[in-house]
């Protein structure tokens, strides 16, 4: 056998290899991002930061006088979003859709960002919206809302540029309908279920663990979402990066 045809088989298995790699952190951040939902929903008066269909949702009703609901803060949140995906796809242009060092320093930011936050909130004391006062949240509340928001758009941005199908971190509509419509229930294969229960499930959880460590401060779930993001960028420059 050629040295050629040899290679050949090699190089299928290190991409193989390296596309498990990226799904696996792409779940991660999936997980991630459900603990930062929970955090905004739960923490900073109903605004999600990183779902933005509920978030334009919440707004929508909002605008139209439902009670007690919130617009200023699905505003931020909604701006910050766009202008962080807006911001990333900038650095992104013209990358492959792979995991490079673009890739790594964008997300590196993310979970550096969500660091400062964690430490802020837990040396200034912010802990989020004050019970029986909805529509209402304070300055610095609304910087978190900011801040949250745009290095979730920039996350997905960055998801949405590494391609992998069916993870896209921050929604799972998609996922839950692809789900469903491929299902031998549909009449379809099956195919590619487990990604797709996967990141539902890890979102679902996320969420969970984001509200049950709310209960403690709001640092908690910043703090565990950027330990996450940051391993996830540890772990993507060493073994998702083409070689």
């Amino acid at each position: 056998m050629s040295s050629t045809s040899a290679a050949a088989p090699a190089g299928a298995a290190v991409r193989s290899r390296r596309d498990s790699w990226s799904l696996a952190l792409m779940l991660a951040l999936t997980f991630s991002t459900g603990v930062i939902d929970a955090v905004g929903y739960l923490g900073l008066d109903r605004v999600f930061t990183g779902n933005m269909t509920g978030n334009v949702v919440i707004l929508g009703m909002g605008l139209a006088g439902a009670e007690d609901l919130p617009v200023l803060g699905p505003v931020v949140a909604l701006v910050a979003f766009l202008a962080g995906a807006v911001a990333a796809g900038r650095v992104l242009k013209g990358a492959p859709a792979a995991w490079t060092v673009r890739t790594t320093v964008l997300l590196l930011l993310v979970g550096l960002v969500l660091a400062a936050l964690a430490v802020g909130a837990a040396l200034l004391g912010i802990d989020g919206a004050e019970p029986g006062e909805p529509g209402t949240v304070s300055a610095p509340l609304l910087l978190v809302t900011a801040a949250l928001g745009f290095v979730m758009g920039a996350q997905a941005a960055t998801a949405r540029k590494l391609a992998v199908k069916d993870v896209t971190t921050v929604v799972v509509t998609s996922t839950l309908t692809g789900l469903a419509a491929d299902s031998r229930l549909a009449g379809g294969t099956g195919a590619a279920w487990r990604r797709r229960a996967g990141a539902v499930a890890l979102i679902l959880l996320g969420a969970a663990a984001g509200a049950a460590l709310l209960r403690w401060h709001l640092a908690a779930g910043l703090a565990l979402s950027a330990v996450i993001t940051i391993a996830v960028v540890v772990a993507g420059h060493l073994t998702a990066r083409p070689t």
